[in-house]
């Protein structure tokens, strides 16, 4: 039985995986399609997003029956509900990159406002969040899943950055407040990317050291834990 409950949490973990795969992508394609003002990848990724909420449900019904079966104990059930809130957190990433997709298509059928920088700067460093968390995750790596909070407050000063200069444009220009619109809700997907990461990365925590960090990770936690390592 014990065999077979490890062959279990294994695939679990697979599949948890691979739905963080699916996650990163639609969020790396879904500004590849504004960057390049590509309607076929927009469309696909909205077209896609079924997938990942099949294999969330796929998902939470092997931690449900996991924890039904099984009755898990200890690191093994913080391991579970762990689980089932990063694949929760994952299908909402998808969600918000269906969103950027979404908006995108708007925003193709007018001109391009402005060359984009600080929104592929927000993507990427979103991108890297998502990835970075769930390598903590895999090698329950705590201090690892801390600096993904840390990131965090770069992406929602480069929010902040676009969102100042998007208002300057509608200021000067009312012709531009539809397309500076939908890149404010391009910019603020993101950051609700960067943020669903930190909810990851919190997670981790959680599950390697049995305590919640959320709503209160502050600097002196941080730097607690930078004077351990």
């Amino acid at each position: 039985m014990h065999r077979h409950f490890e062959d279990e949490l294994a695939e679990l973990r697979t599949e948890l995986l691979y739905m963080a795969s699916l996650a990163e992508k639609a969020v790396e394609f879904s500004i590849n399609a504004l960057k390049n003002r590509d309607a076929n990848l927009a469309k696909k990724i909205i077209d896609e997003d079924v997938h990942v909420n099949e294999l969330e449900v796929k998902i939470d019904n092997l931690c449900v029956d996991l924890i039904a079966r099984i009755q898990p104990l200890a690191s093994d059930l913080r391991f579970i509900a762990a689980a089932m809130r990063i694949n929760n957190h994952l299908e909402r990433i998808g969600d918000h990159a269906v969103n950027i997709a979404e908006h995108t298509l708007e925003l193709l059928k007018e001109p391009e406002l402005k060359p984009l920088i600080d929104i592929p700067r927000m993507a990427t460093l979103a991108q890297g969040m998502v990835k970075s968390a769930l390598d903590a995750f895999v090698h329950g790596d705590v201090a690892q899943a801390i600096k993904v909070c840390q990131s965090d407050d770069e992406v929602d000063g480069l929010e902040d950055q676009v969102l100042r200069e998007l208002i300057t444009y509608m200021a000067n220009d009312s012709r531009t407040i539809a397309r500076a619109i939908h890149l404010i809700i391009v910019a603020k997907n993101l950051e609700r990317v960067a943020d669903l990461s930190t909810n990851v990365a919190e997670e981790v925590v959680f599950m390697v050291e049995a305590r919640s960090v959320k709503h209160h990770l502050d600097k002196k936690d941080v730097h607690d834990r930078q004077k351990i390592q």
